[in-house]
Parts: structure tokens; sequence; C-alpha cells
């Protein structure tokens, strides 16, 4: 193997989708970790999970931490399920005051403490974008079987969602900016399809297999950035 990566995060990395006709969520065996191993030869030890959010990641990365110095880089990739709330307590509850599963302020914390930790234990870290949320669509999802004008209500309005997961989006771009840690923008890639929806399962949140295919050609055109940036030498000013 040219490339070794291990890869931190929840069901997005992975590889989590929901079958519409089992009703059901499974690892998809050609998500993107998958084939970035088997389609360009990068080894990949993925260490998400399903539901994992960056206080439950801190405590895997440091499981992992004497590993870190053998890997090209420590790829991770968090926000999904901090930003998330208890929408069950919503519905019961819309007057209620509530915090999603990680705060905004720890959230940033958490993560710039992790990209530190990797460093210090010789690691590279990597971190990427969130690919885009389809609030109505996920707004459905999660008021199944629950009182949607009570989260209506609570929210405001349905693209709040859509904001709040932003914000995180927003906040991972602002660690990696002030950490100096290299960003792969997955979030553009999928915002430049004609019609982004179509990129992500029934709940609205988890990438499809058109999806993942996206997150693979974004990490493919990281690479030969890459690899460009490497080959370019700028000419030597002589001195006199």
């Amino acid at each position: 193997m040219s490339c070794s990566v291990c890869l931190f995060g929840d069901s997005v990395a992975k590889g989590v989708v929901f079958d519409s006709i089992r009703r059901k969520y499974h690892v998809w065996k050609d998500c993107f970790a998958a084939s970035i191993q088997n389609q360009e030869h990068v080894a990949v030890s993925n260490y998400s999970k399903f539901g994992c959010t960056v206080r439950k990641g801190r405590e895997i990365l440091e499981k992992h931490g004497a590993e870190l110095s053998a890997h090209n880089f420590t790829v991770f990739e968090f926000g999904g399920n901090d930003c998330d709330f208890d929408w069950h307590a919503v519905s019961q509850n819309p007057e209620g005051d509530f915090s999603p599963k990680t705060p905004l302020e720890e959230f940033t914390a958490i993560y710039r403490d992790m990209v530190r930790y990797t460093r210090e234990m010789g690691g590279t870290p990597v971190m990427l974008t969130l690919p885009p949320i389809d609030a109505p669509r996920y707004f459905a999802w999660i008021s199944q079987g629950e009182n949607s004008r009570n989260i209506l209500r609570w929210l405001g309005d349905v693209e709040h969602i859509y904001r709040w997961h932003e914000m995180y989006n927003l906040a991972v771009c602002r660690v990696a900016m002030e950490e100096r840690v290299p960003l792969l923008d997955i979030s553009s890639r999928f915002l430049a399809a004609d019609s982004y929806q179509e990129l992500l399962c029934e709940d609205g949140i988890h990438p499809n297999e058109k999806g993942h295919q996206v997150i693979l050609e974004s990490l493919r055109e990281a690479a030969r950035q890459a690899v460009r940036q490497a080959a370019y030498q700028p000419p030597r000013l002589a001195l006199a």
C-alpha cells in the first residue's frame, strides 16, 4: 500500500445508508472509505461509529493513539450527530429549553483537542466538512411517531434545521483554519449538484450510494491536488 489512513467519524464515515425497501440502516460495502481502499489502494483503518459524537470520538481516538504515527493521515468527520436534539423531548414540551447532544462551543473545543492530540501522538490530521442535509425530509423523519406541530413550533421553521447544521459545519471549517489542518470540502461538491437532495437517503441526512460516490470524487480530487502541489517546486531566487 502506498498510503495508510485511519478514519474517525460517525455513520457517514462508517458508510451507513438507509435501505428504503427493507426499512433499515446498513453499512454499504462500497461506501467511500471502502472504495478508497479497494480502488485507490489506500489502507484504511475505519474506527467510525454509528451515532458517534466528538465526545465518543475522542475516547476512540485516544484508544488508538499509539497507532496514529504509523498512518500517513488521520481523517476526521464529525458534527452531524453533535448538532442533533432529543426530538421526542422537544415533541413533548415545545416551550422547553433544549441543548444539542454537543453544544457548539464544546464541539469546537473537543474537536480542537482531537486535532492537537493527533499531532502530539505523531499523526497528521485531516478534516472533512459535512454533507448538507435536506431539512424537509429530515423534519419528516424525526417527526415520525411524534407531535410534528410541537416540533415545528419549537423550531420556528423547517429550514432552521439546515441552518443549525450549517453552524456546526462552519465550526469545522474554523477549527481547520485556526489549527492549520487540511480541510477536504465535500459540502461544496454536494451543493454544486443539480439536486443535492438526490444524493441523500430517505432520512434527509445520510448520503446514499450516489452521495458516497460524490464524496469519493471529492477525495480523489484532493489527492490529485496534493500530488500537483508536491510536484511543483517554485524557482529559488538568487541572493546577491
